[in-house]
């Protein structure tokens, strides 16, 4: 599931079904408790939820997450094969809240295009007690 990818960056491929979320946010749980979060956990995890969510609804294929924690920040990164731009809603029951909750909690936030689909983007504020690299 998770793989390391160097002491701040942790990047999981996930499937094509809702069970991915539950996943996505185990894996997110982990990475800041290993970097020493000291933030709002709940937030990180709530944008998580939000993104990978709103690719398995409006893309197509196992979307992809990666957490970089940074001096300040973390980074989430949700890639999908879908063409289309996200694109903010009216918020409310019947449409969900996702990218009002994106934009209320984050920092900065957007989309980028690669080959074959898209990454979704966020940045939140978070104060990190990253250790040394080791070896």
């Amino acid at each position: 599931m998770a793989t390391e990818l160097d002491s701040r960056t942790v990047e999981c491929h996930l499937a094509e079904e809702m069970g991915s979320i539950s996943l996505a946010r185990q894996a997110t749980r982990d990475a800041l408790a290993e970097w020493g979060y000291r933030g709002r956990g709940e937030d990180v995890l709530l944008v998580v939820s939000e993104l990978v969510t709103n690719a398995l609804v409006h893309a197509s294929g196992g979307p992809t997450l990666r957490l970089t924690g940074g001096s300040g920040h973390i980074r989430v990164e949700v890639g999908d094969c879908g063409e289309g731009e996200p694109e903010p809603r009216a918020p409310g029951p019947a449409d969900g809240w996702g990218l009002h909750v994106i934009a209320k909690l984050c920092t900065s936030w957007g989309t980028s295009r690669h080959e074959g689909g898209k990454v979704v983007w966020c940045e939140l504020a978070a104060p990190l007690a990253l250790a040394a690299p080791t070896g």
